[in-house]
Parts: C-alpha cells; structure tokens; sequence
C-alpha cells in the first residue's frame, strides 16, 4: 500500500511520506556518477529514501551497490519514496540528479 502511513517492503512509513515518479535522463541511465550523486544526496539529508523501478521492489538509494544493482536505462522511469524531516528535500535532490542531461 502506498500513502501516509502505509507499508511497502516491509517497511513502515511516517505521516510524511513523499512519492515521486521520474523519468531517467542521463544517457548511461542510473549508472557511475548518477548513481554516485543519488547516494550522496540520499546520505545528506535527514530522511529515509528508496529508489525502484514502478512495479518492483524499491531499495535503500544510500546503498551505490542497490542503485547501480537496478540497472536503470535512459528514459525509464523510477518511482522515489521517502520518509523523515527533509524528505522533500532528498525526492528533490535526487530528481534533479536524474533529471539533468549529462553525457558520460
């Protein structure tokens, strides 16, 4: 179930959970340096944020080892989850992450 205090993974989420769907842009999808930028932008903030593919199982996008494990192409689209005080503020950072036109 997803929304306010629903449960996905085995996980509990709080009251302020935020979900997101996004669009891959970068040409070598979630890979390398994306990857790269996603779990430093997951391990800056004060929330708890998964990253998964929209009809799979989500994983922890502090973990490179689980965002590169995804295997996310340009144009995919990813769903993000995020729970804790700067959750906006991770779904944010690491949208613009994915979002941004980078060539490797």
């Amino acid at each position: 179930t997803r929304g306010t205090g629903g449960e996905r993974g085995g996980r509990r989420w709080g009251a302020a959970m935020i979900t997101r769907t996004v669009e891959v842009v970068p040409a070598a999808g979630i890979h390398a340096r994306p990857a790269a930028a996603c779990v430093r932008a997951a391990n800056a903030h004060d929330a708890t944020v998964q990253i998964g593919r929209l009809d799979e199982e989500p994983v922890p996008a502090d973990s490179i080892i689980a965002v590169t494990g995804l295997d996310v192409r340009q144009g995919e689209t990813v769903e993000l989850h995020a729970s804790g005080a700067e959750a906006t503020a991770v779904v944010d950072a690491i949208e613009a992450v994915l979002t941004e036109h980078v060539e490797e």
